[in-house]
Parts: structure tokens; sequence; C-alpha cells
């Protein structure tokens, strides 16, 4: 078509020309692309460098050769007689090249007013459906549709591989109602490399990682990876059961940099090499549950994942979010349920990060009475805002939906509901009605947890909360926290103490280990010995125990043996169950050398088989599972043998069937201890952690127990037991 007229360039050309060069345009789809006049339509383009551009068809025939009205690089053209629905592209000539390419400025949002009106009251459930980088199809062209939220920006360009990194060429269009901003570039690939160019409140630019980006660089890169949203995962209702409270869940806690490396360098086995490993590993060890330390992608290897920078998107370190997914699926193959660290008390202050996002404290509290963690040297998250809420609670949601997630175990709960969380007076600001618990963390946390039990296919949540906060895993209409399960820190520190004690002083401690029962009803309790017992100068849990090597392995073993015994779902960390000596390095594998043939008689060999054989006896024993919340389900039957540091007592099943268990914690070996049982008949001793299988002394019972009618400790009937040195014995009537 023939131009008709020059073109001249008015007032409102000035003015978005100016900002488009300036990198200042907070609203380009204005000016840009395909709009109406009074005979047709006007085109306009911005493309630096460009020398001249044609608008064609989509044949590549040509409709119209655009004029230079700027030397900035601004194209314009009117089509007499088109609407705004033409399907056009320009051909763009360079100095050295000509290319076609589709106009980004005449494609449509996908954000819907009711998309932002969920977004801006924090009730989307799947904020990451709109939100991040999304492979989509508009008008039958392919490419990536873009969406930020930065409220407080004066203009947000993507850039990346497909505009060589330049702000200039995409700024995104900018919905002032909500903060959100977005573009689709058309023919934009997967896997393409992306970050946020930001011009901030302030006037400075940033350059930032996409908060939910799906994927990310490998570090010390910090790009964005638009590998798209991943497909969901369909629910199973074995998994689903395997989570319950009348089930038995014995969790392997792992770190996957270190739980075993590649042997000629050192370096990290990737996802599929963890699955083809791990798997049949944590299957042979009859665990029920892995427990993945935090994978979200994180910059600092030292932090072990538990600073995060992008919670959408799994590290890199090991594959791709499909290689995880992977892995996923071999564990839910072997009847492995899996359960993730979730990380969202705090985010590190990388310049990439979530840190001042928009040149405001968008993401965390302004104040950093509020927002900073003294400790970690981290930012904390503005529980109260709508957005960031938002961005937090739908993170749930999509690890269990898109990757199969079973369990999230929420880190560092203390440090969200407690606004004076290891500070001194005058560092904390009390809330609204002068306390010190966080009400908005709090709802934060009672809102995800109902809409995980609404949403997420049979998941569930499990506390890290140090602390005696009631009612974490209460209901919400009991002003509950909604948790299905809490992690009993004060049983493992009390025991742990009492362990350490040398066995002539354990009478005066008698307590440490009995104290648990008189809160054990008080929330659903996992008995955790997690990473953090074995880091920090702590030493290793087979070191932390007194006496000789022998004595320390077998007061590991009887230990282990009360553990599993008590009320209360385990958790073990990698390494524990074949007693590793040193402490946990996450820079190093784990001492898998100590089960080699040459260590037959240390005692790591027999720790592995005691772990695998109480995995057996506790899944296939109702008695030690069923009724943990329920005081039907336990009963002291020595209690006060403070001198003898002798414990006994007996756990029942729905059915009736019980186990009786009896822990000696001294290096002396007891014959013809007497204790009392309501039921005549015969016994047999069936689990013994003094057994020459375990690197034991091999003292015990033999087998078969007669019960006497010789009443004992207010029971009808008793038993005469030979108790062995540092040991637990397990004991059912026939």
């Amino acid at each position: 078509m023939k131009d008709s007229k020059k073109l001249s360039l008015s007032n409102q050309d000035s003015l978005f020309i100016e900002q488009l060069n300036s990198g200042t345009c907070r609203d380009p789809f204005a000016y840009l692309g395909i709009h109406s006049t009074d005979t047709g339509v006007i085109i306009r383009s911005y493309l630096p460098e460009a020398i001249s551009v044609t608008v064609i068809d989509q044949n590549a025939h040509p409709i119209k050769k655009m004029e230079k009205i700027d030397e900035r690089s601004v194209f314009v053209t009117e089509l007499i007689g088109k609407k705004t629905d033409l399907s056009y592209r320009l051909l763009v000539e360079y100095a050295h090249t000509t290319i076609d390419i589709e106009d980004p400025y005449r494609f449509q949002s996908h954000i819907t007013d009711f998309d932002s009106w969920l977004i801006s009251e924090g009730t989307h459930i799947r904020p990451y459906e709109k939100l991040g980088a999304h492979l989509v199809t508009q008008n039958e062209v392919g490419g990536i549709h873009f969406t930020l939220w930065a409220p407080n920006a004066k203009r947000v360009s993507v850039v990346g591989d497909f505009n060589f990194w330049d702000g200039r060429r995409h700024p995104m269009r900018f919905h002032p109602n909500t903060g959100i901003w977005d573009i689709f570039i058309p023919n934009a690939h997967k896997n393409t490399l992306y970050k946020f160019e930001i011009l901030d409140n302030n006037g400075q630019l940033r350059l930032k990682s996409d908060p939910y980006a799906f994927s990310a660089q490998f570090r010390p890169d910090t790009a964005s990876v638009a590998s798209g949203l991943p497909a969901i995962v369909e629910p199973d209702e074995t998994r689903r059961k395997a989570n319950a409270p009348d089930q038995p869940i014995s969790i392997y806690e792992v770190h996957l940099g270190s739980w075993r490396r590649n042997l000629e360098n050192n370096y990290w086995l990737n996802y599929q090499e963890i699955a083809d490993e791990l798997i049949p590993y944590v299957k042979d060890m009859g665990f029920t549950h892995i427990e993945l330390l935090p994978i979200s992608e994180f910059p600092f290897d030292g932090s072990w994942g538990y600073q995060p920078t992008g919670i959408y998107a799994p590290t890199s370190r090991f594959g791709s979010p499909d290689d995880l997914r992977f892995l996923i699926s071999k564990a839910h193959e072997a009847g492995i349920n899996v359960i993730l660290d979730w990380v969202v008390g705090h985010f590190p202050t990388d310049e990439h990060g979530l840190g001042y996002f928009d040149g405001t404290h968008l993401y965390e509290h302004a104040d950093p009475k509020e927002g900073y963690h003294q400790d970690w040297n981290t930012l904390i998250f503005n529980y109260g805002r709508n957005e960031v809420h938002n961005y937090l609670s739908g993170n749930a949601l999509y690890w269990v939906e898109r990757f199969g997630i079973d369990a999230l175990r929420v880190d560092a709960v203390a440090s969200m509901i407690y606004r004076d969380y290891s500070r001194a007076e005058g560092q904390w600001i009390p809330n609204q009605y002068g306390g010190r618990e966080n009400l908005e963390a709090l709802e934060f946390l009672r809102k995800t947890n109902t809409m995980l039990k609404k949403e997420g296919m049979g998941s569930i949540t499990i506390a890290e909360e140090s602390t005696s906060f009631p009612g974490v895993t209460h209901p919400v209409e009991h002003h509950g926290l909604a948790f299905d399960y809490k992690w009993n820190m004060g049983w493992m520190n009390d025991t742990l103490r009492y362990m350490r004690t040398d066995p002539i002083y354990r009478k005066y401690h008698h307590n440490l280990m009995t104290f648990g029962m008189v809160y054990q009803y008080s929330e659903k309790f996992m008995l955790p010995l997690s990473h953090d017992e074995v880091v920090h100068g702590k030493g290793s849990l087979i070191e932390k125990m007194p006496g000789d090597d022998w004595q320390k392995f077998a007061n590991l073993r009887a230990y282990y043996g009360y553990m599993w015994a008590y009320p209360g779902k385990k958790l073990l960390f990698m390494g524990n169950e074949f007693a590793q000596r040193r402490e946990w390095n996450y820079e190093e594998s784990l001492d898998w050398f100590l089960l080699s043939d040459d260590n037959e008689s240390n005692g790591h060999k027999g720790m592995l088989s005691w772990i695998k054989d109480l995995n057996r006896l506790y899944t296939q024993n109702p008695a030690l599972y069923e009724l943990d919340y329920s005081p039907e389900g336990f009963e002291w039957l020595v209690v006060d043998d403070a001198d003898q540091s002798i414990f006994a007592f007996e756990r029942k099943a729905k059915n009736g069937q019980s186990i009786i268990v009896v822990s000696n914690f001294t290096p002396n070996p007891r014959e013809n201890y007497r204790i009392g049982v309501h039921r005549q008949g015969q016994y047999k001793e069936i689990l013994n952690s003094d057994s020459m299988y375990y690197m034991g002394s091999n003292v015990g019972n033999f087998g078969y127990i007669n019960c006497d009618e010789i009443p004992s400790h207010n029971k009808p009937y008793s038993l005469n037991l030979t108790l062995p040195p540092l040991s637990t014995i397990f004991i059912i009537k026939e």
C-alpha cells in the first residue's frame, strides 16, 4: 500500500518517545501496537537500532512500510479501513540482518479482572497459574506471558535472551488497580533465560529474578528460566492414608547434596542418580517417608537451602524440575511419601532476590525491628500484606499439586509467630494489643493449613516449633494453628541430655526420660533427631554417648529402641542410622566406608541392622503407632526405678494387641528383674538391642518368658527378666 501522507510528530508522540527512550514509560500499550483511528488503525513500534520496518501479513506479504518519525527508532504507519483484530507481523531491517517478528504490543493481557481482584485480596488459591512466566498461545502464536507484581515501580521491562537483555525493548503493561505488570513475548521459547528490569520507586534500576520463576540458573548466575508450569500430579489414596495419625511414620531426613556423592570428583549426584540410589536404600531400611532439606533455589551452599531466593524453583544443583518430579515419583512407586522442608519464615538479602524489590519494602517489613533477622542476616516476610500472604500460601499448594509432595515441614515456626524471637527488650515492636505474638503470621499459618486441608489432596503440614505455644496441632475452630504434627523439641532436648550423662549419674536425671508423658497428649508430636543435632560443633549422635566405644554404640542402640517405642512419629537424620562418627559436613558425602567389610566388628553395621529391624518391628505392629495420640495407647509399667535407671512401659493397639518395652540405661546387666503385667500367658522377647547381630554382648531372655502368678507393680502377674547392659528389649504376649 502506498503512503498517502507524511506523518507528523505530535505532542503525544514526543512524550511517549521520550519515556520509551529514557526507560520511564509505565503504559507502553497505550502508545505502541495497533490502535483504532477514525479511518482505520495506526501501528507504532519502538525498535532500537532498527533501520527500517515493514508491516507484513501472516503470509509474509508486505502491507505497508512504516515511517521512522524519530531518530530514536520509533516507527509508525496508518492503515486505512483496517481493524484492531488485524493479524500482522513486522519485518525489521538491522545493519547486518533482517528479521521477521511478531509485535508483542498487539497481544492482550491474560490477567482477568477476577484474577486481579483475588490476588489483591490475597485469596487467589493458585496465583502461580497467573504470575511468573507461562508458555501460552495467543492468536495462534506461541510464546511466553510474563507477569510481575511490583506496584511501586516506575517502569518494568522483561529482559532476556530474546531481546539482548535490553530494558528498552519490552516495557510491560501496568495494571494500576493491582500493581501487576505483564506482557506476552511471542515466539519466546521454553527454557529461555529472563529477568525483570525495574526502574524502582526511587529512580534506581534493579535487575530482579522472578519471584514466581519455576526454574532458575545454577549459582552464581541468577537468571530465571522459563521452564513452564509443571503438570498436576494426581493424588493417591494410599499416599493420603500413609500420613494419618494412626499409621506408622518413620522419616529419613536427607540433604541431597551430601547423602552420597560421586566418588571420582566429590561432585553431587543428580536427581535421577539420587533416585536410583536413595530410594532403594530407604525402602530396604524400612523408612516410610523421606524428608528433603529445602530444595527451593538458594544462592549459598552453606545455608543448606534454608535461605531460598526462589521458592517456586527447584534448585538446579541436581537437575531440572522434571528431574525432581522423577525422583518424587520413584519414591511414590516404592511406597515412600516425600516431605519437603518449607522455608517461609525469612529470605536472604541477595540483590537479585525479594529484598527492596521495587524500591520499597514490598515483601519484607520496613522497620528492621519487624523485618530483619539478626541471627541469620535475613529479611522477614510481611505476612499482613495480601499479596505476600498469597505468594507464600500459593507456594504450599504448588509443591503439593505440581510435584506430588505429600507433606510440608514448616521451618522455624517459632521465629515466625513471636515478634520478640531472639530479640532483646527494645528491639521488637509489640502487636496491636501490646503482645509478643505475630498475629499476621499466625493468621497466615491458619489460613494456609486450612487451605491445604481443602485443596491439598491429602497433604499434611508439620511444625518445627520449639516453644510451648498452645494449640499448634489443634483445629482452627479451637483456636489452633491446624498443623497435623509438631516436632517435640522438648523430648529431644531432655532425652539427649539424659543420654549424654554418665550412667552412674543418670539416676539423678531420671525425670528427663519421663517428663514428656506429662504433655504427650497436648499436641500430635513427632520425635525428631534432625540435622540440627549434628552440626555447629554439637558432634555426632554416637559421640554424644558416654563411655568407651562399645558403650557408645550400646547407649545409642538403647536410645533408638526407646525412641521407636515411645509414642510419636519418628524422624532420623541421614548418617545416624549407621552412627557416623564425625559431625555432618554438607560439602562431603556421608562416611559410607564405615560400613565396609573391614569395619565389621566396630558396630556401624550392627547399628544399621538395628535401625532396619526397628523400622520393621514398628511398621508391622500397630501397638507401636495406632494410638500415639491417645492415653489408651500407653501405660508405664516401671517408671520409678531411678536407682537402676530402668524404664518399662506397654504400648497398645486399637484391638488390644500390645508390646512391652524395657530399657536399662546402665552398663550393669540385671538378673531376675521382675515387672508386673496385666495378663497371664506366655511372653516372648522379639527384639533386643544387645543381640550379637547388632554387635552387642548377647545377653537377654533368648525367646520365651514364663509369666508368674506373682503380683508386682500393682499387677496380678509378673515377668522375671534378664535385662542386658545398656539395652532396650521388646516383648510380646504370644
